[in-house]
């Protein structure tokens, strides 16, 4: 009993968030959202081009070196006006787990099945949001602030990895574009 986890991964173990954390989210959350085209845009580049390989699932802009021409692609606007959307559905409904359960299955389903993409890179997106929004609003998400949100990535990347096991997911052993 007196054995601590201390080691591991965060977004592996998912806390359920208290209705303080819950409300520092929306909070959080309402003052990104006014900003959701830029933003949007800005986590999506930020993770393409420290992750290249992430690319490799877009056929759109897979090809795309240069971060501002990634920032001028129409079809990469359209894909962070999605990512924005769903996550503004989610922050909305967080209070109703059932809604929250519902848009994730449709997202995890998506992206398993007709996508192909690995689901570790929900989790890398998940860390890349949080890197985007603390440099963009630093007097909004605070360290408290991003230790809520981290709780509910982990529960969004549990959530998005059981549906992947769910629909039958094995690993892509050739996944290379």
């Amino acid at each position: 009993m007196e054995r601590m986890q201390e080691e591991g991964d965060p977004l592996e173990r998912p806390i359920p968030l208290t209705d303080k954390e819950r409300l520092m989210v929306q909070d959080s959350w309402a003052k990104v959202y006014q900003n959701r085209d830029d933003v949007g845009v800005a986590i999506l580049v930020r993770l393409f081009v420290n992750f290249p390989s992430s690319k490799q699932f877009f056929s759109q802009f897979k090809n795309i070196e240069e971060p501002e021409e990634l920032e001028r692609s129409s079809q990469l606007r359209k894909h962070a006006g999605r990512v924005m959307s769903a996550l503004n559905t989610l922050v909305e409904s967080l209070d109703n787990s059932d809604k929250v359960a519902s848009v994730l299955r449709l997202v995890g389903k998506a992206h398993a099945v007709r996508h192909k993409v690995e689901p570790v890179y929900f989790k890398i997106l998940s860390g890349v949001i949080l890197e985007v929004l603390g440099e963009e609003f630093p007097a909004v998400v605070t360290p408290e602030v991003a230790v809520a949100w981290t709780k509910l990535f982990a529960t969004i990347y549990c959530s998005i990895t059981a549906v992947y096991e769910e629909v039958g997911w094995t690993k892509l052993s050739t996944s290379t574009g």
